[in-house]
């Protein structure tokens, strides 16, 4: 998906399918097929616990009541990161931005993929307990370990639209790739795309092994801002025609800077880096 920056609720609908596959009870795990997840909240980091409330209904069933920015792809169904746990929220019709539609109002967000995001405000939203706190920290892990493999196969596929460019592109009759200046650029885009390869890979292993992985999480989101700048060099190495629409790599562009905006930027990585070691 990443490495052809391919515009398909692929991370939202795997992160949410895993979470009910580790979490969830076999009838949630039958009855929901396709869901997205709600994790960020107006003003907090991802890893900040979330201040959505959750309480008892009269039911026995639980009610939620907050605030979720940036939901990828919203749907049918939505997994809600609340302070009690993570609650799933059903019968939402596709397309539900405009009135509030079950106690869910949702407002289309701007993404630079032109991907549907939206903010949720859940207001008394009639919900079903997925698991505790412990639920809404693996979902998190979830979600970083998948915005940074994607963010590693948008960061490949760039590199090698733009090493195919280099060597084909020619000027003052020699290929680009002949110019050291280009060559010592393009090796530096090469070694950001490593970088967060070994880091994706550690992260999931660790994740897949039931280690402990937040670090290794903390520094593939880090390097998944790195690639925003690696893409940077992509575009000037192209000139003008990576702002072509018509060619691909405004795509890839546009796809990290997105992924990057999720996990909340580089800086919040670092200062997330520096809280845990």
């Amino acid at each position: 998906v990443g490495a052809r920056a391919a515009a398909v609720p692929a991370l939202a609908t795997l992160v949410s399918t895993l979470a009910l596959a580790r979490y969830g009870t076999p009838d949630q795990q039958r009855r929901v097929t396709r869901a997205t997840v709600a994790l960020r909240e107006p003003g907090r980091a991802l890893t900040d616990p979330p201040v959505t409330g959750a309480s008892g209904a009269g039911d026995g069933g639980w009610v939620l009541s907050g605030r979720k920015v940036s939901v990828p792809h919203p749907g049918v169904a939505v997994l809600v990161a609340a302070d009690e746990g993570l609650f799933l929220v059903e019968g939402l019709p596709d397309g539900v931005f405009g009135a509030a539609v079950r106690g869910v109002e949702a407002t289309p967000e701007f993404a630079s993929t032109g991907e549907p995001v939206a903010t949720l405000v859940l207001d008394r939203t009639a919900a079903e307990r997925v698991g505790g706190p412990e639920a809404v920290d693996g979902t998190r892990r979830l979600f970083m370990a998948a915005v940074a493999a994607q963010a590693a196969g948008v960061l490949a596929g760039a590199l090698e639209l733009t090493t195919s460019y280099i060597r084909t592109r020619r000027q003052f009759g020699r290929a680009l790739a002949e110019f050291q200046a280009v060559t010592m650029q393009i090796a530096d885009v090469y070694i950001a795309g490593r970088a967060l390869d070994v880091a994706v890979w550690s992260a999931a292993w660790r994740l897949g092994e039931g280690m402990p992985a937040d670090q290794d999480l903390a520094l593939a989101a880090y390097h998944v801002g790195e690639a925003v700048k690696a893409l940077h060099t992509c575009q000037h190495l192209h000139g003008g025609l990576g702002l072509d629409v018509t060619y691909p790599l405004h795509r890839y562009f546009a796809q990290a800077k997105h992924l990057s905006h999720l996990l909340g930027g580089a800086d919040a990585q670092l200062d997330l880096i520096g809280a845990l070691v």
